[in-house]
């Protein structure tokens, strides 16, 4: 099954995404741990592989067109492909919402890229009080070029969001969070040119590497971020807020506005 979406005449095609469960094994205590797994497929007809490459990257844009962001940067490199950063984001009310820091990787492969991160620790960003601190046990995307103005992306994620989760956010997520999701990221990729030739548009240091800033960290700094090492967040029993219910309905796609990309 898919979705597809016009915009300036022309359609993208957005496969619904599955959400599985993994089991991970049993944690100290015994019970069983699970991790979600979302797996995500969307076809733009007319956005090139590298300014899906380039949105994806680009930790400046992401603050402007990502409306569950509350804060992401950078925080140093590994390699000139390979860095570390953090990322927070809004869950649906009233559950707390969550953070991680990962380690991501990046290739390009002739016309196509790949991206990838996973959870680490990093000794001076440890878990907030405010904050749960989620994990991603596998993140990626590929990007495959289909045509000079065209690609496919495939977006696989496997998270332990720390917690058990009331059933009402697994169907959200399934049903409309994560298609609006995708959505946002193809609207951000059409207006994304724009933006970027107002916004230092030869500065892109995921692509030439000597233009980082980053301080350079050395591998043995970090460790895995194991998900058994965090608390776990008992929300199954947390009923979801009437602006929530509001929201997942019809009038959701009101709020899906994209006029501050400029």
């Amino acid at each position: 099954m898919s979705l597809c979406f016009a915009a300036q005449e022309e359609w993208i095609y957005l496969h619904l995404p599955r959400l599985l469960q993994r089991r991970l094994g049993a944690n100290s205590d015994g019970h069983v741990v699970f991790a979600d797994v979302t797996h995500c497929r969307m076809e733009c007809c007319d956005v090139p592989a590298e300014t899906l490459y380039d949105v994806l990257h680009d930790i400046e844009y992401r603050k402007k067109w990502d409306s569950n962001v509350i804060e992401t940067f950078d925080i140093a490199r590994l390699t000139v492909n390979a860095d570390v950063g953090y990322y927070s984001w809004r869950c649906p009310k009233p559950l707390k919402n969550r953070d991680v820091i990962t380690l991501r990787s990046w290739l390009p492969m002739g016309a196509d890229y790949i991206i990838m991160n996973y959870s680490v620790k990093h000794p001076k960003y440890p878990p907030r009080k405010d904050l749960v601190r989620a994990v991603s046990i596998q993140t990626g995307y590929l990007i495959q070029s289909t045509g000079p103005k065209s690609c496919v992306i495939t977006y696989l994620a496997q998270v332990d969001p720390k917690g058990s989760l009331p059933k009402w956010v697994v169907n959200k997520s399934s049903q409309f969070l994560a298609p609006k999701a995708m959505k946002k990221m193809y609207k951000a990729c059409i207006k994304y040119p724009e933006w970027k030739q107002k916004h230092q548009p030869h500065f892109k240091p995921w692509l030439h590497p000597e233009q980082s800033p980053l301080p350079s960290l050395a591998l043995s700094e970090l460790s895995v971020q194991h998900a058994d090492s965090l608390e776990n967040i008992d929300e199954s029993a947390v009923a979801e807020s009437r602006e929530e219910q509001r929201a997942g309905g019809a009038g959701g796609e009101g709020s899906d506005d994209d006029t501050s990309l400029t």
